[in-house]
């Protein structure tokens, strides 16, 4: 099983990146999926989650409004749109798999099997 995240860079305040996490070894539309990030000297953090269907389900308020969850089964691959982006928005991204027969969702680090190696996402003018 692989996730790979990418889409990072750097980007000026007000503006807006997509990430997207393509994954191998899944059967990822059984998949629900998660995008957590980690700021320097900070936690990992969850920030949203997306169900089989595309839902996002489960969306951190510091992102609410500004950040949206996609997913293309088709091609095994999650997204998240990010507008509006600001400095504490800097953190790297990590896109994560949970294995759910439910068809649910996690806000939880331990809630996922699989990650990604993350991307960066650097906001600064």
């Amino acid at each position: 099983v692989q996730l790979q995240a990418s889409g990072g860079g750097l980007v000026q305040p007000g503006g807006s990146l997509r990430l997207s996490c393509t994954t191998s070894g899944l059967g990822f539309s059984r998949y629900s999926m998660g995008w957590f990030r980690q700021a320097p000297g900070k936690e990992r953090e969850f920030v949203l989650a997306v169900t089989w269907g595309g839902k996002n389900a489960a969306v951190a308020d510091s992102v609410k409004g500004r950040f949206t969850g996609s997913r293309d089964n088709a091609k095994n691959t999650l997204y998240l749109q990010m507008i509006s982006l600001k400095p504490e928005d800097t953190a790297v991204y990590y896109c994560a798999a949970r294995w759910d027969v439910s068809g649910g969702y996690s806000d939880r680090e331990d809630g996922y099997q699989y990650w990604g190696q993350g991307t960066q996402v650097t906001v600064s003018s």
